[in-house]
């Protein structure tokens, strides 16, 4: 046993002894390594261990690219970098190899903590990074994590303390910083900033700074982009003071050179703005067999282009990603478009940078880009490792000339397309309709229109963009709007809080906010009890409060609201603009004007409309084809079976409604004689309690001369009529010569119908 142990620790030291020479040649291999002379376009000839290589051979990653040749080398040597290359040239393996590499060679272990920080302005690039780093580095012994925005912090807290590697956005990142106990950053050796100039914008600088102060002074910095800045400013933020550039000088001073793939066909059209909709249905529906990229310029346009297009079907499988999603939906998207083969996919610039997606076709830009930065970014999705792909910007009259000169600046001139007017389809009619029945379309509608107005509004190149001549009402019709809706407008000081606040992580802005008097308020230990909870709730259906503000007209914030308020006060009505309206004269066109059978008899029937699929009114017959009418038989054939099947119906319907009328006959009969019953009872209990009076009878209306001429309407032939009296102690028994009941209180007899007959009955009751 004894033996077995001493053999074993001494092969423990021989392996640690094998380890420690194989490091230090590569160190040696490293310092001997000649930038200028040697140029190797394999992995397997860079100084680098065997798990990388091996790693990078599983991955089917063998040749070098041209950034990957020229930084490599340079970080492995402890280099600073500041490194700017084309879209889809291989910059993410460019950082990850020499951060590896720097953790092996300084044996670094778990309990080690933190060795490397690599950040990226999103969290689609950041997912990215990370699969990458996953592949390549399989075989390795560090661990690596991702933290980004939407995951479950409670479960990133609790493994963070043992990460070597951490990939995150900068948000999630400070939120670890300042929440996590056992994060310590004291000791890293490596930071990254992927997209390194939409890390050091407005948005992210002052949770970058934050994030720098907690970080090591001496420490090896890597700075990846297809677009690079060299303020001196960012670069001195981030302790850089001698540093290595790559590919900056070609990216940006080279005059044959453009920052856009060589594979990359560009070109563009000249478009009315509202015409953008029609042209970029069009494009989609002479495109179903490709996969393309649409970009609009905010969340808002393309949750309404995405929503409605859905509805009206162009053929082709959409999907749609933006911010303002959750982090499952977003992550979900990205999956389903790159396994998909014929799609479309609505986006804002959240994909624009880094993001890897295989064998994009087109990629397509409906809303002029910020910058030519912005337009790189947006064309690199396609046309990526040497592939042939296609972009096509749709550019206003405002926009063309100023964004081409901007372009051919940077050495790219897109070619002009014209397009086919017979390709060309209208949308407009289908919109109009689908916002008429949803009003939430009709929202989504209202704020795509306020926040694309408000994005040309706040652009700084005020050459491009002309915020004063944009067609507002035309616009608004185009998306399907009845009108334009009120803006108010913000401040640039507004918007570029805006954009401060949209990137700090909400942990931290709920943790630490400032009062009125301008002090930091911890806001951790105020107590809120459901009371405040439920007053601070907004209400997220369509008819909420933001709604109401879009809908209704919006008065001046100086103006005090009176009781009651008059619309249109400068509305005048003139009398020669009302219709003449014309009483008929003659009775008979009285009748005809207030008669549905009369009218229907001169205007005709109303007749059954279709629409079509451009929305427009047709009557049956003419979408019936030719074919399908000779089909069926003759036109007097079918004009007799179609006869003779409405004969039958009405025939079907005469039957039906003969019973009803006889069904209607019968209960008005019942209920006359259950009437009768319930007087003549009433009768008989009236007589047994009657009082001293004479005789009272009632006949007719008591009018003689109304009763002549109700009598002379009535039909020839005789009706009897029910007379009743009453007497002082009459007797059942009493006979009475007028055909006295035998009750005594009813007579009946004939109507009369003339004055001699009127006078005898009068004279028979009196002598009873």
């Amino acid at each position: 046993m004894a033996k077995k142990n001493k053999v074993s620790t001494t092969t423990r030291k021989q392996l640690r002894q094998k380890e420690d020479d194989y490091l230090k040649k590569l160190e040696t291999q490293i310092e001997e390594y000649d930038l200028d002379s040697t140029k190797h376009t394999v992995f397997k000839d860079l100084p680098i261990c065997h798990q990388t290589l091996k790693g990078l051979r599983d991955s089917a990653f063998v040749k070098m690219t041209e950034i990957q040749q020229k930084s490599i080398p340079l970080s492995l040597k402890g280099h600073d970098l500041l490194a700017a290359a084309r879209t889809g040239s291989g910059k993410t393996l460019a950082f990850l190899i020499p951060v590896i590499e720097k953790l092996y060679r300084e044996k670094w272990t778990e309990f080690d903590g933190l060795g490397a920080l690599i950040i990226s302005p999103t969290r689609e690039l950041a997912m990215q990074i990370y699969e990458v780093l996953v592949k390549i580095g399989r075989h390795s012994s560090f661990s690596a994590g991702l933290v980004i925005g939407g995951k479950d912090v409670k479960y990133e807290l609790e493994r963070i303390s043992k990460i070597n590697i951490l990939v995150g956005t900068p948000g999630r990142i400070l939120q670890h910083m300042d929440q996590a106990v056992g994060l310590n950053t004291s000791n890293v050796q490596v930071l990254v900033l992927d997209e390194a100039d939409r890390c050091l914008d407005m948005g992210f600088k002052k949770t970058l700074d934050a994030i720098v102060t907690n970080l090591p002074p001496v420490r090896q910095t890597l700075l990846f982009s297809a677009t690079q800045s060299q303020s001196l400013a960012d670069l001195a933020r981030l302790s850089l003071t001698d540093y290595k550039s790559v590919g900056t000088a070609e990216v940006k001073d080279s005059a044959n050179v453009s920052a856009t793939p060589e594979t990359l066909e560009q070109s563009y059209i000249n478009v009315e703005l509202p015409d953008k909709l029609d042209i970029l249905y069009s494009f989609i529906k002479t495109h179903l067999k490709s996969k393309m990229i649409v970009f609009l310029s905010s969340s808002k346009q393309v949750h309404f282009v995405y929503e409605t297009f859905r509805k009206l079907q162009p053929g082709i499988s959409l999907m749609h990603l933006h911010g303002r999603q959750k982090q499952t939906a977003r992550t979900e998207t990205l999956d389903k478009f790159s396994r998909a083969q014929h799609t479309c996919l609505f986006a804002t610039d959240v994909v624009a940078r880094g993001i890897d997606f295989p064998a994009v076709d087109w990629v397509v830009q409906a809303d002029c880009p910020e910058s030519v930065d912005t337009y790189i970014h947006r064309v690199g999705r396609c046309a990526r490792y040497g592939k042939h792909g296609k972009s096509l910007i749709m550019l206003t009259p405002q926009e063309e000339e100023g964004f081409l000169k901007r372009l051919k600046q940077r050495h790219i001139e897109p070619n002009k397309l014209t397009i086919k007017q017979s390709r060309k389809k209208s949308i407009k009619p289908q919109l109009q309709s689908l916002l008429f029945q949803d009003p939430e379309l009709k929202y989504l509608g209202q704020k795509a229109f306020i926040s694309y107005v408000r994005s040309i509004y706040i652009q700084k190149d005020k050459e491009v963009f002309k915020f004063d001549e944009l067609p507002n009402e035309e616009f608004a019709n185009s998306l399907g709007l009845p009108g334009a809706p009120k803006i108010k407008m913000k401040g640039m000081k507004s918007v570029e809080r805006a954009k401060e606040l949209k990137n700090t992580s909400r942990q931290l802005l709920s943790l630490s906010k400032a009062n009125e008097d301008g002090e930091i308020v911890d806001r951790s230990k105020e107590v809120r009890t459901r009371i405040d909870k439920m007053f601070d709730r907004r209400n997220q259906t369509v008819l909420s409060e933001h709604y109401l503000n879009i809908t209704k007209a919006q008065a001046d914030e100086d103006e005090e609201e009176d009781f009651m308020t008059m619309k249109r006060q400068d509305h005048q009505i003139k009398e020669d603009d009302l219709p003449q309206l014309i009483a008929p004269s003659s009775k008979r066109a009285q009748r005809k004007a207030t008669s549905k059978k009369a009218s229907l008899a001169g205007k005709g029937n109303p007749s059954k409309m279709v629409f079509d699929d451009e929305g427009l009114a047709h009557p049956v017959y003419e979408l019936e084809g030719e074919e399908d009418f000779h089909a069926r038989g003759g036109a007097e054939d079918q004009k007799d079976a179609y006869l003779s099947k409405e004969a039958q119906v009405m025939t079907t319907r005469d039957v039906e409604d003969k019973k009803l009328a006889k069904e209607k006959r019968q209960e008005k009969k019942r209920k006359r004689l259950e009437a009768l019953r319930r007087e003549e009872e009433a009768g008989a209990d009236n007589d047994s309690s009657a009082d001293e009076a004479p005789y009272q009878a009632s006949i007719g209306t008591g009018n003689l001369s109304d009763d002549m001429n109700s009598s002379s309407d009535e039909e020839s032939g005789r009706t009897t009529k029910r007379v009743r009296y009453s007497r002082d102690n009459a007797s059942d028994s009493e006979d009475n010569s007028n055909k006295t009941s035998s009750k005594g209180r009813v007579i009946e007899m004939e109507h009369p119908e003339s004055l001699e007959d009127l006078e005898s009955l009068t004279a028979k009751l009196l002598q009873g």
